[in-house]
């Protein structure tokens, strides 16, 4: 069986406010092609479908013609709700639009219950296992504990459960929304965790053919059959380097990756991540090339210029983002503190100020706890998709 792996469209989005309305639609006519001309057999979307709970007009209409177009083609979706979705408002209407062949997964207690498609080799289980939010789906899925890896491990419990009751050969694919041990992050991921706890286990999917993650916006294989597929558009300057892609896999008859090609996608233009000092930037001839890209450009002047944005835009007329970084002596303590909260949680960064204010006394066991479910209660309540 041949499957299309993808995820996190974002429908919606823009990238620093440019728009990305057209590039996205050129993204999902390179989908439908794809789907055409490769002999596709199913289509996997591996949540994030839009960009947030209540999606513009134009997002919605965009989504409508793509579900249109694939059911037009005869070939079989199955796409689950991520961070980004709400549950709810995407899930409205899917027993009609099953009937299509649009196969849309976005109640977590349906996580046992699997699309299940066929070829000359037999049948294959697809189990969408939506973005799940331990705190509003940990009694749901009779989590023994909260927390990611809990409430995913309690949903891949029932896709084991119900595999073991097909005829045998059965092949299994699962679609989740996380984030996944191993896997590389970028800016323009929501985070879902506090302190970490958010990360799961590629184990946790033991038992299954493949797993088509979303999530992550980079393309990553973490084994043989734990895939990222990765963004179809970058969302971030993180993204730069990212080749953005699709996954076309073969499912062997015996449940083998019999193969793994990524299939670009549309680039509507490069990114492009500069740094120096502003006159340094100006005349430096090595980065005319970047003159038609969409520029993030890192000022490390120690005077800020005057009028930089606008001087840029001279020679880099798509430059989109300004950040000030100037260049310091070691023992500026300005330098310093900036230095000590690089890459620091929320959760380490409320631990060191504790630590600060008793004299470097930092917070015991049960006020780790405790200071960790505020920050999730926080979370929770200022991102529930619902």
């Amino acid at each position: 069986m041949r499957i299309l792996h993808t995820s996190d469209w974002h429908l919606g989005r823009s990238f620093h406010r440019v728009s990305l309305l057209a590039a996205q639609r050129e993204f999902l006519d390179r989908l439908v092609a794809t789907v055409r001309e490769r002999e596709v057999d199913a289509v996997l979307v591996a949540g994030d479908v839009y960009d947030r709970a209540v999606p513009p007009l134009a997002a919605v209409e965009l989504f409508d013609d793509a579900l249109h177009r694939l059911a037009g083609l005869g070939v079989p979706t199955v796409m689950i709700s991520g961070n980004h979705d709400s549950p709810r408002r995407l899930g409205v209407g899917a027993g009609l639009i099953e009937r299509a062949g649009i196969h849309l997964r976005t109640d977590p207690a349906g996580c046992g219950t699997p699309v299940v498609l066929a070829d000359r080799h037999g049948d294959v289980a697809f189990y969408g296992l939506p973005y799940l939010e331990p705190g509003l789906v940990r009694e749901t899925l009779g989590a023994p504990a909260g927390g990611h890896p809990a409430v995913l491990g309690a949903a891949m419990d029932r896709v084991r459960a119900d595999l073991a009751t097909r005829p045998p050969g059965t092949r299994s694919v699962v679609l989740a929304h996380a984030f996944v041990t191993g896997g590389a992050v970028s800016d323009s991921e929501r985070d879902i965790t506090v302190g970490g706890v958010a990360s799961v286990p590629a184990e946790v999917f033991d038992g299954v053919d493949y797993v088509a993650l979303g999530h992550l916006h980079g393309c990553q294989t973490l084994t043989e059959r734990v895939r990222y597929s990765g963004s179809p558009l970058a969302y971030s300057f993180s993204e730069a380097a990212h080749r953005k892609s699709m996954w076309l896999i073969e499912l062997a008859a015996d449940g083998a990756i019999g193969a793994a090609e990524r299939v670009d996608c549309p680039v509507p233009r490069p990114l492009a991540r500069l740094r120096g000092r502003l006159e340094d930037l100006l005349a430096d001839p090595d980065l005319a090339r970047h003159e038609t890209a969409w520029v993030e450009a890192t000022l490390t002047d120690p005077a800020r210029p005057y009028e930089p944005m606008a001087r840029l835009a001279e020679r880099f007329p798509h430059v989109l983002s300004l950040v000030f970084d100037p260049e310091r002596p070691p023992e500026d303590p300005l330098a310093s503190y900036a230095q000590r909260l690089r890459g620091r949680t929320d959760r380490e960064i409320a631990e060191d100020f504790v630590a600060h204010v008793r004299g470097g006394r930092g917070p015991d066991a049960r006020e780790s706890v405790l200071l960790g479910d505020a920050l999730e209660a926080v979370r929770v309540e200022g991102e529930d998709p619902r």
